[in-house]
């Protein structure tokens, strides 16, 4: 399978193109850039320093991937970013390679949808399956569980983190953390609930949903510590995985306080 370079793009020595590759015209490929097999490079993109691109992945034009990322303390040290399989990035998406300070290497997961204008700045994690609608923008160091969901005109404080499934509305700012299965909105943003729509759309079972709903009550109650609700949700729910799995995410370490309902309520 032969790879299809337009003349006018221009494809520095040193760069790694796997089969079935194809450059639009006058598209920029680094020279410490690979790209997986499949990969299609529209028009007018810019993809630079040592970025890795999986396998079938789709770049629309203007986009810019792998420059010098925003952050003042970056010296030009040795860093990386790396997109994985079958993610779309459309019109003037912007990621940014990692920072010393930050581990070295951004992260975006397989299967994602980065929709116009969207931002991935240095050291963020994505897992798979995330969508970032228009103009929805991650800081620094931002992590994103796979199949969360960033509306619109978002925008992540950094060192924030998203658990999966988690559904962020549009022009929302988040500045804490949101556990899985969350829906959180609003220009400071609070927590709202639990994403309903999105678990019910990817099939989990109605005693999942239902053990989901009443530790949601539980640990967005008004009464005792939130080590107390813990104990006591992981006593009532602990069989079942989507709630041990927000469990663990708030007993995780963070440097973000968590998201929280503005009047407590079941989900």
């Amino acid at each position: 399978m032969s790879n299809a370079l337009h003349h006018t793009a221009i494809i520095e020595k040193g760069a790694q193109l796997a089969e079935g590759v194809s450059v639009g015209a006058f598209s920029v490929i680094g020279a410490e850039v690979k790209l997986g097999r499949n990969a299609r490079v529209e028009s007018h993109v810019v993809i630079g320093g040592d970025t890795e691109i999986g396998e079938g992945v789709h770049i629309f034009p203007f986009a810019s991937l792998g420059l010098k990322p925003q952050d003042l303390k970056f010296k030009g040290e040795k860093t990386r970013l790396t997109i994985g399989k079958n993610t779309t990035i459309r019109e003037h998406v912007t990621m940014n390679p990692g920072t010393e300070g930050g581990g070295g290497i951004t992260r975006v997961g397989s299967h994602c949808l980065f929709m116009v204008g969207a931002h991935v700045a240095h050291d963020c994690q994505l897992g798979d399956h995330v969508i970032l609608a228009n103009n929805a923008t991650l800081a620094g160091h931002v992590t994103v569980g796979d199949f969360a969901i960033i509306g619109g005109l978002s925008a992540v404080h950094q060192f924030v983190r998203i658990g999966h499934h988690a559904m962020i509305g549009g022009m929302s700012g988040i500045e804490n953390d949101v556990v899985p299965y969350g829906s959180a909105m609003g220009e400071r943003a609070s927590l709202a609930g639990l994403n309903l729509t999105g678990i019910k759309r990817r099939g989990f079972s109605r005693e999942d949903i239902h053990a989901l709903r009443g530790a949601y009550r539980m640990l967005f109650a008004n009464e005792g510590t939130l080590e107390e609700r813990l104990s006591d949700v992981e006593t009532h729910f602990g069989q079942c995985a989507p709630v041990m799995e927000i469990l663990s995410f708030i007993r995780q370490e963070s440097t973000r306080a968590l998201c929280q309902p503005k009047i407590a309520k079941a989900a």
